[in-house]
């Protein structure tokens, strides 16, 4: 038996060798117009990705209805124009015309693109039909489900086209929105299918059925015909204003007005490190939670959605495991009200973020933020701060240390036991093989 399942495992990797492949990108010929419409010169000079494998429901399979991927690039973009034929006429599927949409009902086309060319860090982009768009990063190599989040929203562009036999589209994807090394001549890359036609995902570079489709592992290389340049500087600033008046005609009390502003700031220290800043941010513009019924004595972990904390989240929220992080950013901006119980909201004044990639080896994250005293709770100021860095280790696998910091400004403060809580600190590192 032991003989036979090396045997195997030997046949598999010959396999998947053997299908080991490039892909050449050159500088577009001609303008690109995003209209799901292949008349551009440079579409018919692009290389050719096709020869899609299936990777459920069988991994030795060719894909039943063929695809076809051409990718070339500007200045300032990098354009996808992917085709998905069809054994004739047809529908398709999609439970819902939300962006960020996720599941294997969907028909759909997603690209993974891994600008550090460490197979453990990707950018994600994908869209079905209907034009639904989503975008996300891809962390821990993909090796989970759950490592791709979708929680990620930046600016690209995109136009499909459903036609008798096959349906299309076309991507622009600025390289603003990406971050990168300058001066390298490769990306690591891969595409997949949905189709739900036929009940089977399929990719170009093969995935063996054990593992998730968005596994990092098995990309391949995308070969750029001169070595990509600093796409200038890229800085977003997101302010806002909310004011509120509120009244209460029963008891016949004064009215009370309301006034806030501040914002929030991405800039670009180089492509590949980012500056997040915020001055007392707006939380009404998160998206909603889902609502949920908790039947445990345990908290609900909601996934963080607040854009200050998403690029490079996984490099302070997945030291530890998933019942046991040392860092939940969550945590910022929220208190307890000891008198009732209840979570409630805790101002923050403001905060920084730098994260990044140094070079292929070694990313840094550094965060500071400061909440406001709260004195109806008897709440002090507090400062969360976090240092991490991430070393790059063999082909995949890294290693990392980080400091957590909790602070309080007042040294009166402690818990109900009056033992002081003045601060908090965790400091640990870990290995991911």
């Amino acid at each position: 038996m032991y003989k036979i399942l090396i045997l195997i495992g030997i046949f598999q990797l010959i396999f998947f060798i053997a299908f080991a492949q490039s892909l050449s990108i050159k500088k577009a010929s001609s303008t690109i117009k995003i209209d799901g419409v292949m008349d551009e010169a440079a579409w018919t000079e692009a290389n050719v990705a096709d020869h899609f494998k299936q990777s459920f429901p069988f991994d030795s399979s060719y894909a039943k209805a063929p695809t076809e991927v051409r990718v070339t690039y500007d200045n300032q973009n990098l354009y996808i124009f992917a085709t998905m034929y069809n054994l004739g006429p047809r529908k398709y599927i999609t439970p819902s015309l939300r962006r960020d949409f996720r599941g294997s009902a969907n028909d759909a086309f997603s690209v993974q693109l891994d600008t550090y060319q460490d197979k453990t860090n990707a950018f994600h982009f994908g869209i079905n039909p209907f034009g639904v768009q989503r975008e996300g990063l891809v962390s821990n190599g993909g090796s989970d489900i759950e490592d791709l989040s979708l929680n990620w929203d930046n600016k690209w562009y995109s136009s499909t086209k459903i036609l008798e036999d096959r349906w299309v589209c076309e991507f622009a994807i600025p390289f603003k929105t990406l971050r990168f090394k300058q001066g390298l001549d490769s990306w690591n890359v891969n595409f997949y299918r949905i189709d739900s036609e036929y009940n089977e995902r399929t990719t170009w570079s093969p995935i063996p059925r054990i593992y998730p489709i968005v596994n990092l592992a098995f990309l391949q290389k995308l070969l750029w015909d001169a070595p990509l340049k600093n796409p200038g500087g890229n800085v977003s600033i997101i302010p806002y204003t909310a004011t509120g008046i509120l009244q209460d005609f029963i008891n016949n009390k004064p009215t009370e007005k309301q006034f806030n502003i501040g914002g929030d700031a991405k800039i670009a220290i180089g492509p590949a490190l980012n500056l997040d800043l915020t001055v007392n941010p707006d939380f009404s513009q998160v998206e909603v939670d889902q609502q949920v019924t908790n039947l445990d004595r345990f908290e609900i972990f909601y996934p963080e959605k607040r854009q200050f904390f998403l690029e490079n989240a996984d490099l302070f929220a997945s030291f530890g495991y998933s019942n046991a992080r040392p860092f939940f950013s969550r945590r910022i901006g929220v208190s307890r009200d000891p008198t009732t119980g209840q979570n409630i909201q805790n101002t923050i004044y403001g905060g920084a973020r730098l994260s990044g990639k140094i070079n292929n080896n070694w990313r840094i994250g550094v965060l500071s933020m400061q909440a406001a005293e709260d004195n109806s709770i008897n709440l002090p100021s507090y400062n969360y701060s976090m240092v991490a860095a991430q070393r790059k280790i063999f082909a995949r696998s890294n290693i990392g240390a980080f400091i957590v910091n909790k602070q309080s400004f007042s040294n009166e403060q402690s818990d109900s036991s009056g033992t002081p809580t003045q601060f908090n600190r965790v400091v640990g590192m870990d290995y991911n093989l």
